[in-house]
């Protein structure tokens, strides 16, 4: 079953495409609406639906603001509008469909059905990525690939300083002064780096254990060679002085 969210200030607009979607779709559920754009956005940065429908025309924030700020990339975005004059710039913006208010239910039964084909697109496109990631994972020890931005990159082990946990994201600190920031809990890409280079040092970093410069024992942390200071954890002390 597609997974919907619905953004828009009109209550009255939202009760009413909730209504549609549950008489002319069976293979649709709405499991939240919002008629504030900001806590839309703090929710959508937590969970990842198959599709959001999204008003145009809101007063702290237009749905194209609303786009700008959007991270996730694999949200089929259906925009909703009283108005066409935004059409044109809204594909532009990559929404998969628009649709005018009131909404027809024919239009509706077409927008659900790209909806279906983008999400198995996008779940194909999904597949071929994560095995050209294992095989170049596996049998490259010298490179990690790395999905950022909607591109594979292969980085070289020894590039990479540490990793810094940032809730559902982790950025990936670079010799060269370059920060990544990937779509991976600091756990999955703790499963993708080699145990003996690297170290989960405390719950929020990982470090290149070849790039240490110094470990400050009496205050517990140490210095990398781009001189940041990465705390050590208490209880895995022992396990990194061993690793050392």
């Amino acid at each position: 079953m597609l997974k919907a969210v619905i953004v828009d200030d009109e209550p009255k607009a939202i009760e009413g495409l909730s209504w549609e979607l549950k008489n002319y779709s069976n293979d649709i559920e709405i499991i939240k609406t919002f008629s504030v754009p900001e806590e839309a956005l703090t929710y959508l940065k937590k969970v990842t639906p198959d599709c959001l429908f999204l008003d145009i025309q809101m007063p702290t924030m237009d749905g194209f603001q609303f786009l700008e700020q959007l991270d996730s990339k694999n949200i089929a975005i259906i925009i909703t509008s009283a108005y066409d004059e935004y059409a044109i710039r809204a594909l532009k913006k990559e929404a998969l469909d628009y649709l005018l208010k009131p909404i027809d239910a024919d239009d509706l039964k077409e927008t659900i059905l790209k909806i279906r084909k983008y999400k198995t697109r996008v779940s194909t496109t999904d597949k071929l990525e994560d095995i050209l990631i294992n095989f170049t994972n596996t049998n490259n020890k010298k490179k990690i690939t790395i999905n950022t931005d909607g591109k594979l990159l292969f980085l070289d082990l020894e590039d990479i300083l540490f990793v810094e946990s940032d809730g559902n994201y982790s950025t990936l600190f670079l010799a060269n002064n370059q920060k990544l920031v990937v779509t991976k809990k600091l756990k999955e890409v703790n499963l993708l780096l080699p145990e003996e280079s690297f170290f989960r040092i405390h719950n929020s970093f990982i470090v290149n254990m070849g790039k240490i410069k110094e470990y400050i024992k009496t205050e517990g942390y140490v210095i990398m060679e781009s001189n940041h200071k990465i705390p050590v954890a208490r209880q895995r002390k022992s396990d990194f002085l061993e690793k050392l």
